[in-house]
């Protein structure tokens, strides 16, 4: 089943501009964010449901009760963190939609470009010769270049032996 003009989108150097100026806004007003190497990654505590209960939990303890934490705990960092990663969040899931969206977009143009140019390969093929386009159809051709597929075997009606 071939799936085609899934998406109808215009846009204007207008709004290409409105977009990429928004993008320098938020790469600007967030330059705080960081990126971490894998290794990083891997070494990090993770903080899944459970373990965010638990330090929001321990943190609200801590800080009802700063007299049983050494001074050299970093427990007002960790609280200012917390603010930060609920401040963060709701701004990241609408980033991670809108990428999401946006790569889905991608795919859907891309299916449909490749759809229409398939349809015109075809073309191309059956009628191209009669109208000189022979040379320009091979050209087209090396996208295909991979050695065909092996064809699936064809066997005849079968024939029933007496025994």
């Amino acid at each position: 089943m071939t799936m085609q003009n899934l998406v109808n989108l215009t846009l204007t150097e207008t709004q290409i501009a409105a977009v990429n100026a928004a993008l320098t806004t938020l790469e600007t007003e967030l330059t705080g964010l960081i990126a971490l190497s894998e290794m990083d990654k891997r070494r990090m505590r993770k903080m899944g449901i459970k373990s965010e209960s638990f330090s929001r939990q321990a943190l609200q303890v801590i800080s009802q009760n700063p007299q049983m934490i050494p001074a050299n705990v970093p427990v007002n960092k960790a609280i200012a963190d917390l603010k930060v990663l609920d401040q963060l969040r709701p701004v990241l899931t609408r980033l991670t939609s809108l990428c999401e969206r946006g790569n889905d977009t991608d795919a859907a143009l891309g299916n449909d470009i490749m759809t229409v140019a398939l349809q015109a390969y075809g073309l191309l093929k059956l009628t191209g010769r009669s109208e000189g386009l022979e040379s320009l159809r091979r050209d087209l051709s090396g996208r295909f270049s991979g050695g065909r597929r092996p064809s699936k075997p064809t066997d005849g009606p079968e024939v029933q032996r007496a025994a």
